[in-house]
């Protein structure tokens, strides 16, 4: 991998980023979406496109003042990002289901939910990096006048590749567990319920209300924080699996976060056609366990980023297409939209 972080050479870089990714956002909620409504299949196809083009746009910058390595870095962690991301926007679905939110509500939920991930994505992504550069063995042991292997292993990269492994198989073997969940109980719920008291009743698409002169957090807002907690409970393994394409925080934390900006108009997509990713739990554990092996392998063999992308974009599409030559049967379709 190469060691140089593109914002030493190229800071330029990070003001175009900052601006884009500002300016978007700013749009999202101040013009095109200042009001709550329905999301149709039209604007979150559009969405969908604006965000991959900008992300792609991007990654054009990077080729141009970077070169094809870090290019290719960027777009296997983006659709690693990607594909990992489309898992967690299922349970956003149920999230959504069992809260029992309207669909104009929706937008502004997962909204503020990016805008939490955003935060937390850089925290992971800098200090996992700083993290990493500390622990590779042979500095490790050259601190106690120990001569290094002729294989530098990092510590943190080997742990975080058996994981990815362990999660892999995992994920292959899952069942549908996060379909009886009872989201009223986990911590994102629970943090909610110990700071405010909460009404039983939804006030538009309001965070707050007053309820006999006294104000009250309304169901919205435990909505929003479970799906913060859940976010965070994806990154653990989304954050491993992209330290295996690049150890540059800023192609890891910007391919992230173009990434996450998209997964509103994705969220969307996915909920009005669910059957087109039937077999995507079975793509994605094999994606996790083939980025955990990289991983593992790195100090004895490293496989190229174009080659990770393309071994990324075989399976995702592989997983697409078998969705739709061997969809569920329409019970189990039925039982995920009740």
């Amino acid at each position: 991998m190469n060691q140089h972080p593109i914002f030493t050479e190229h800071p330029g870089l990070i003001i175009v980023f900052g601006i884009a990714v500002v300016v978007m956002l700013l749009l999202d909620l101040g013009v095109f979406n200042k009001k709550s409504h329905e999301v149709s299949n039209k604007e979150a196809i559009s969405w969908s496109l604006v965000w991959i083009s900008l992300a792609m746009a991007f990654s054009g910058l990077v080729y141009f003042y970077a070169g094809s390595v870090k290019f290719f870095e960027f777009q296997s962690a983006y659709w690693i990002e990607k594909a990992l991301s489309v898992d967690n926007l299922f349970v956003f679905i149920l999230v959504f289901k069992f809260f029992d939110v309207a669909n104009t509500n929706k937008h502004k939920v997962l909204f503020w939910g990016i805008i939490g991930a955003l935060v937390l994505r850089a925290i992971f992504i800098f200090s996992g990096a700083f993290l990493i550069e500390l622990t590779y063995l042979n500095k490790i042991l050259s601190l106690f006048g120990i001569a290094g292997f002729a294989y530098n292993i990092n510590i943190i990269m080997t742990l975080f590749g058996l994981f990815l492994v362990y999660a892999g198989i995992k994920s292959w073997s899952s069942g549908d567990d996060d379909d009886e969940e009872d989201y009223n109980n986990t911590r994102g719920a629970r943090l909610i319920r110990r700071f405010f008291s909460v009404s039983d009743k939804y006030d538009g698409d309001k965070f707050f209300t007053i309820q006999n002169g006294k104000k009250l957090a309304t169901p919205l807002l435990v909505v929003v924080a479970v799906i913060e907690f859940t976010d965070l409970l994806f990154a653990v393994d989304s954050i491993p699996a992209i330290f295996a394409i690049s150890s540059d925080p800023f192609i890891l934390y910007t391919s992230n976060i173009f990434a996450i900006l998209g997964l509103r108009a994705l969220f969307f997509l996915l909920d009005n056609f669910i059957h087109l990713f039937s077999k995507l739990k079975y793509g994605l554990a094999i994606i996790l366990s083939f980025i955990g092996l990289k991983m593992i392998i790195a100090p004895f063999y490293h496989i190229e980023s174009v080659y990770s992308l393309i071994v990324i974009g075989v399976v995702l599409a592989a997983s697409v297409v078998l969705s739709i030559i061997f969809p569920e049967k329409a019970e189990d379709v039925a039982a995920v939209d009740e």
